[in-house]
């Protein structure tokens, strides 16, 4: 029979199989424990059920991963598998919005080659002097990437002039998907789930801290079945380290950039007003040129912290 692996403890398993209502626990044998191709959360697995025990005999091939170098063990981690959508999640008041954080995340899911959406949480709480919203919302369009405004507290929308995403367009997005929610503790990402659900989970939430940064409540990543389509709640990231990523595959992790890149008449341009050939030279429009240039900002601050480590010390995926 064929199962889906719902949540995990140690060695034990809880799948979802079909023809029965709640998950069965199930166990593996070693082989199937270790390197990039243990068992996670979101993979589909062949199971056998013997003498009323159930034993995963495979792990089927997965459409994406969720994946990280683990640098001082030199290896691969998957934390997750098959998801269709990455929600990235951001606080519109406290903790503070970072926008290189968005864009770190962002970097990933080119890596990852997973979609990506980012929602603006706490609308209630947004202060217009503390950031514009509505700039950061325009910037994500360059890479393709929708924003909604939410609040997960009052489930109230708060969809602007400029965007006319809110909850309802969120649940659609989100139909017939598996998603996994990122972003940095205490953005609201278990509340924002509780208020999707509509009263069918409540996963357990925690005030922010004096310090204005969130603690972490989730501590395992699981799938939660909605009516209309499938979450992984996974636990709160601050950062991700760039130990694995190469100088020369960064370019190709910013899309939108790269696109812009390939129009330069020099290979070796250090993009910007001052060089000759750059794409720079064609653009006009002021708006577009801020925004451009937000995103090589990050894109320059990622290339730095990745040029730290030489490559020829990074593990190949």
């Amino acid at each position: 029979m064929i199962g889906r692996v719902y949540r995990s403890s140690q060695r034990i398993f809880y799948c979802k199989v079909e023809g029965k209502t709640d998950l069965v626990m199930a166990t593996a044998k070693g082989n199937l424990l270790k390197g990039s191709d243990s068992i996670v959360v979101g993979d589909n697995v062949k199971i056998k059920e013997e003498d009323g025990q159930f034993y995963i005999l495979e792990v089927l091939e997965r459409k994406s991963e969720i994946w990280r170098q683990i640098k001082r063990e030199n290896k691969k981690k998957v934390t997750a598998s098959n998801i269709d959508l990455l929600v990235i999640v951001s606080s519109a008041a406290k903790p503070k919005y970072k926008r290189g954080l968005v864009d770190r995340f962002l970097m990933r899911a080119a890596q990852w080659e997973i979609p990506a959406i980012h929602v603006f949480n706490k609308m209630d709480g947004h202060k217009k002097s503390e950031f514009d919203l509505s700039f950061e919302a325009r910037r994500l369009e360059l890479p393709k990437v929708k924003s909604f405004e939410v609040s997960a507290k009052t489930g109230e929308d708060y969809k602007r002039e400029f965007l006319h995403f809110g909850l309802d367009e969120l649940r659609s997005e989100l139909t017939g998907k598996t998603a996994i929610f990122l972003g940095q503790s205490g953005v609201g990402k278990s509340s924002l789930i509780n208020r999707l659900s509509g009263g069918e989970f409540e996963l357990k939430t925690k005030e922010i801290g004096r310090a204005g940064k969130g603690t972490h409540t989730t501590t395992w990543s699981e799938i939660l079945d909605f009516a209309d389509f499938t979450l992984i709640d996974s636990p709160g990231i601050r950062s991700f380290s760039l130990d694995d990523v190469y100088s020369e595959d960064l370019e190709f992790l910013f899309p939108d950039l790269l696109e812009l890149f390939l129009t330069c008449q020099f290979r070796n341009c250090d993009h910007g007003p001052q060089a000759k050939g750059c794409f720079y030279e064609k653009l006009e429009d002021p708006e577009q040129i801020k925004i451009i240039d937000s995103r090589l900002e990050s894109y320059y601050k990622l290339r730095d912290e990745v040029s730290e480590i030489p490559d020829w010390k990074k593990k190949p995926h």
